[in-house]
C-alpha cells in the first residue's frame, strides 16, 4: 500500500532522508572513481559490487520509508515523495541541495514541471 505524505511529514523524515542520499551520493562518486581507473578495473571489480549493492540497501531504505530515489546519475540527490496534492496524486519533489521539502510535479510531468507547494500546505 503507498504511503502519501503531506509536506509536513515529508520534512519531518528530511533528515533521515539525507543522511541517506548523502551516503548514496558518496558512494557513487568513489564507484566513479574507481570506473575512472579503466586500467586497473579487474583488480576493483569486487569493491564495486559492494558499492553497488551498498547503494541498491540505501535506496530499498528510502522505500521502506515511503520514498524514492530519482537521481540516475548520482550527482544531485533527487528523492521524490508520493502525495495527495489540491486533490490529486503528485510527488513532492526535493534535491540534496534544498533545505526543505518544497515543490512538487504529477506524475506524468516530471521533474521538469515542478511547482512550489503553497507555504499553508508545507507546515499545516
Amino acid at each position: 500500500m503507498e504511503k502519501f505524505f503531506t509536506p509536513k511529514e515529508a520534512n519531518e523524515i528530511l533528515p533521515e532522508v539525507k543522511t541517506i542520499v548523502k551516503e548514496i551520493l558518496s558512494q557513487a562518486h568513489e564507484m566513479r572513481t574507481f570506473m575512472a581507473l579503466t586500467d586497473a578495473l579487474p583488480q576493483h571489480q569486487d569493491k564495486l559490487i559492494q558499492l553497488d549493492q551498498s547503494i541498491k540497501i540505501l535506496m530499498a531504505q528510502l522505500e521502506e520509508m515511503g520514498c524514492y530515489y530519482k537521481d540516475w546519475s548520482f550527482e544531485v540527490g533527487l528523492v521524490d515523495f508520493p502525495a495527495i496534492i489540491h486533490g490529486q496524486r503528485a510527488l513532492l519533489c526535493w534535491r540534496s541541495d534544498e533545505p526543505i521539502v518544497e515543490w512538487f510535479h504529477g506524475y506524468e510531468e516530471g521533474y521538469t514541471g515542478r511547482r512550489k507547494v503553497t507555504p499553508e500546505l508545507i507546515f499545516s
